[in-house]
This record gives C-alpha cells, sequence and structure tokens, in this order.
C-alpha cells in the first residue's frame, strides 16, 4: 500500500489531484470551527451538551462537530445528500427526469443544476429548523428566551452560505481532485471526530473501553469489507454474429449484483424519517408531539422502527437503481441471454427474484450495524460507541474503497502497481 501511494505522488497529475483534495478538506475542516454570529462560548459549551446523543448527535457526526459549535458548516453534507436522493426518486416517477439521466452529459447538467437549487432550499428549512431546535436548548442564555430577528437572518444567511460552499467543495474534489468530493467529505467529518473521543474516553477513565471499542472495530471493518465486496454473479452467454468474414459475439460474461447494492442511503433514510418529528416538536411546541418525538428518539420503539425502515428503505432504494426490466431488454437487443431462462418477461422476473433473495442479507447486515451499537450507547452513554458505531464505520469504509479503487485505476494506467495486486 505504502509503495502504490509513493507511485501516486511520483506522477504529477496525480500528485496535484490528491494535494488539491487535501487542501479543500482542511479548508472544510476549518470552516467547521467558525461559528454563526450572535453565538457566544456560554450557548457553544451548553450546545455541545445537547448535541452527544439522539438525532442531534448523528446530525453532529456527519458536519465532524460542527454542529456542537454552531459552525457556518453546521449542516453539513447532508442536505445535499438528500437532494441527490430525491433526484434519483423522482427520476422513477417523473418522465422527463428519466428522459434527462438517459441523455448523457447534457441531461446530467439538468438533473444537477435542479439538485443544487433543491439542496438550498432544503437548507433554508434544516436552517430554520436548527435555529428554533437551538434555541430551545438555550433558553436560559438568550434573552426572552430567544434570537432577535437580526440575528435569525443572519445565522439563516450564514447555514446557507456555508451549505453552497460545502456544495461547491464537494463537485471541486469530484472534478480536479481525487474520489468522490461528497463522500470524502463526510469521511473526512467522521475521521476528524475520532482523536477528541478516544482523549475524553482517557479523560473520563474510559480506556478500557476504547481498547476494546477499536478492537471490535477491527472485526467490523473486515465484515463491511467482505459485504461490500460480496456479489452474485448471474452468467450470460452471447449468441455468435457473423459479419461478413469476422465472428462476433459466442463469449460468456456475467452481471454483477452487490449484496448491498443501497449502500448507507437506508441508514440516512430511515434516521431522516424518526428525526422529522423531533425538528416538528421544536418548531411547533406541541406537548404530544414533544412525547412522540422523545418515543422515537430512543428506547425498543426506535430500535424496532429504524430496523423496519432499513428493511424498508433497502428493498425500495435497490428497485429505484435496479430496473430488472430495462437490463433484460438491453441483453436481448445485444443478442444475450441467460443459460436455461427465456429472453423477455422470464429473464426480467428471474433478475428481480435474485435481487429480491440477495437484499435481505445486506439489509439484515445493515439494520446490524446501525442499531446494535445506538443499543449499546444508549444503555451505556459511552460516546466512543457513537464515533465508532457501525454506521461511520460503513461510510468510511465504502468511501476508503470507492477512492482507492478509483487511484488504483489511475495507477494502472500510468502502468504502475496499485493497491489491490
Amino acid at each position: 500500500m505504502l509503495e502504490a501511494l509513493a507511485n501516486a505522488f511520483r506522477v504529477p497529475d496525480l500528485r496535484k489531484k490528491i494535494l488539491f483534495t487535501i487542501g479543500i478538506i482542511a479548508l472544510y475542516r476549518v470552516g467547521a470551527h467558525i461559528p454563526v454570529p450572535g453565538v457566544s462560548r456560554e450557548m457553544i459549551t451548553q450546545l455541545g451538551t445537547a448535541t452527544q446523543s439522539g438525532a442531534l448527535g448523528l446530525l453532529n457526526l456527519f458536519s465532524g462537530g460542527a454542529l456542537q459549535t454552531f459552525a457556518i458548516f453546521s449542516l453539513g453534507i447532508m442536505p445535499y445528500i438528500t437532494s441527490s436522493i430525491i433526484m434519483q426518486l423522482l427520476q422513477a416517477v417523473i418522465p422527463k427526469f428519466e428522459a434527462w439521466a438517459k441523455e448523457g452529459e447534457s441531461g446530467q447538467r439538468k438533473l444537477t443544476q435542479i439538485t443544487r437549487y433543491m439542496t438550498l432550499v432544503l437548507g433554508f428549512v434544516e436552517s430554520i429548523g436548527l435555529i428554533a431546535t437551538f434555541e430551545y436548548q438555550l433558553k436560559g442564555l438568550l434573552t426572552n428566551g430567544a434570537f432577535d430577528w437580526l440575528t435569525r437572518a443572519l445565522i439563516l444567511l450564514s447555514l446557507m452560505a456555508g451549505t453552497a460552499f460545502i456544495m461547491w467543495m464537494g463537485e471541486l474534489i469530484t472534478q480536479r481532485g481525487i474520489g468522490n468530493g461528497m463522500s470524502l467529505l463526510i469521511f473526512s467529518s467522521i475521521v476528524a471526530r475520532f482523536p477528541r473521543t478516544i482523549v475524553q474516553a482517557i479523560e473520563l477513565n474510559q480506556w478500557y473501553w476504547a481498547i476494546a471499542i477499536i478492537f471490535a472495530a477491527f472485526f467490523i471493518i473486515i465484515a463491511i469489507v467482505a459485504m461490500e465486496r460480496a456479489q452474485r454473479r448471474i452468467p450470460v452467454q452471447y449468441a455468435k454474429r457473423v459479419v461478413g468474414r469476422k465472428v462476433f459475439g459466442g463469449v460468456g460474461t456475467y452481471i454483477p449484483l452487490k449484496l448491498n447494492a443501497a449502500n448507507v442511503v437506508p441508514i440516512i433514510f430511515a434516521t431522516s424519517v424518526l428525526s422529522f418529528p423531533t425538528v416538528l416538536s421544536s418548531l411547533s411546541g406541541v406537548t404530544w408531539l414533544k412525547t412522540l418525538a422523545n418515543a422515537l428518539s430512543k428506547g425498543p420503539l426506535y430500535w424496532t422502527l429504524m430496523t423496519v425502515f432499513i428493511l424498508f428503505f433497502s428493498y425500495f432504494y435497490t428497485a429505484l437503481i435496479f430496473n430488472p426490466i430495462d437490463l433484460a431488454d438491453n441483453l436481448r437487443k445485444q443478442g444475450g441471454f441467460i443459460p436455461g431462462v427465456r429472453p423477455g418477461k422470464a429473464t426480467s422476473s428471474y433478475i428481480e427474484n435474485v435481487l429480491n433473495r440477495i437484499t435481505l442479507p445486506g439489509a439484515l447486515f445493515l439494520a446490524v450495524i446501525a442499531v446494535i451499537p445506538t443499543i449499546l450507547f444508549q444503555q451505556t452513554n459511552i460516546s466512543l460507541l457513537q464515533q465508532f458505531g457501525g454506521t461511520s464505520i460503513l461510510i468510511m469504509v465504502g468511501v476508503a474503497l470507492e477512492t482507492m479503487t478509483q487511484l488504483e485505476s489511475q495507477l494502472k494506467m500510468r502502468h504502475y502497481d496499485g493497491f489491490f495486486k
């Protein structure tokens, strides 16, 4: 691995891309420590305690600790990710969007522009919810129990500007750096929390938990890598075609179906749905809504619903990104067929049945990875379990594998050995 990194730095073009990526990530981390206008040190201290658990704890993890300091990057990359997921969902519902997705680069530019506008809209809505939530947390430190309107407007503008700036930085990394920019920003946010969390564990005399959790994380990483690389390969045979004096086709290949095709998206969806009542209760102040939000933020009901939602969204998202009918139609047009299965509807039904069977173990794995650390954290109140939880490790491993694969392809193009020999 060290040799592969050394080879990457020997190539001027790759070296520039890697250093550019590191520079953008460093700039992102600086913005996570600049508080919005109108927030004092006492407020930041109180927010640090309020954002250690529940939905706010997970959002704080994804923002790299920016939420607990009420920084300009408090919303993190989540508005962009949410809008990207919504756009993927809309492509299956709105024919115009589906047509744009099939147009190539010009259609993708249109979809990207709509995604950007939607990110700003979501950033606006989430900023209002965040201001209302933090006003509730800081009642004792605020005059009349709330920010004045000028301060609210400045905070709202700061958070939206931070969201737009993060979106721009992520796209810059994707275009001019190495790896997927949005994924790398989330990766850096999670990794940035580890040193501080370990120091806190040692200060609280929880060093033995730190050692045990890090040791357990090693085996979790192995399981996640195995699950990320796991595939169900459906064999495909192509018929021979004679064009002039040349023979085409007649070769065998396979369709790779990932065991966990949805990746971490079902966890994000499930968390968003369960945290929605918390945002509503902060905005409305209705008593029964606060009771519902508290019930949905911890305890057996939260664990059960989290598991059910992850299973549901795993099947739902996999069905959206993978269309067996289109795949069967493309195979038929190219003269391909699955041995023992008739072309057309029988092929699409066969692929759909295989996909449904392999999605279940992948969904159950996601549920275990997300729910078990949450249960342990809520029962023991050990912050390490939240930082080193299965969700954060799953994201880190997935992003690391994706980035290494892209760097591997760049090295192979230049006749160097990569990471995976």
